[in-house]
């Protein structure tokens, strides 16, 4: 009889200290975060040489100076012969696809330079088309398109 009721008291006890029969759920799971900034990405595009670097802030400056050095790179082997002088910044707007590929939106620039420089845009599309190898932008570990606004200052004499 005894071994019956300190049977029973150890049962009862282990019954009611157990977690399943906890009614407090909201303790137990975890909250999902559903909120996604599709701003901002996790890993911007980069070029191979910015891979070594680790800081996300590094990374974006790695790529910010490659694509402007390269694209400035590529703008000044080209002769530009114009009447006068030109000292303006255009603003061209690229799109870099989930696969790298750039790709030329839009070019912001005064009616002069456009009237001056004819070619302008084809001469930016090719500089661009010079670019290394691109690795997407990533997002929660999947390669995303992004879009980039890149100043360019145009200093012709």
């Amino acid at each position: 009889m005894k071994l019956r009721v300190i049977f029973l008291l150890l049962l009862g006890a282990f019954t009611t200290s157990c977690q399943f029969f906890n009614l407090d759920r909201t303790s137990i799971q975890q909250e999902v975060d559903t909120i996604v900034d599709f701003s901002v990405v996790d890993v911007s595009p980069s070029f191979a040489i910015c891979d070594s670097v680790i800081d996300k802030v590094a990374k974006t400056a790695c790529f910010r100076n490659t694509i402007h050095q390269q694209v400035s790179k590529s703008l000044r082997a080209t002769p530009i012969i114009i009447k006068g002088s030109i000292d303006e910044t255009i603003f061209v707007h690229v799109l870099i696809d989930k696969e790298g590929k750039v790709t030329l939106k839009n070019i912001e620039s005064s009616a002069e330079l456009k009237e001056a420089l004819v070619h302008l845009d084809s001469l930016v599309r090719i500089s661009l088309q010079r670019l290394p190898t691109l690795f997407p932008a990533i997002k929660r570990g999947i390669p995303v398109s992004t879009q980039y606004q890149l100043p360019i200052k145009i200093q012709v004499q």
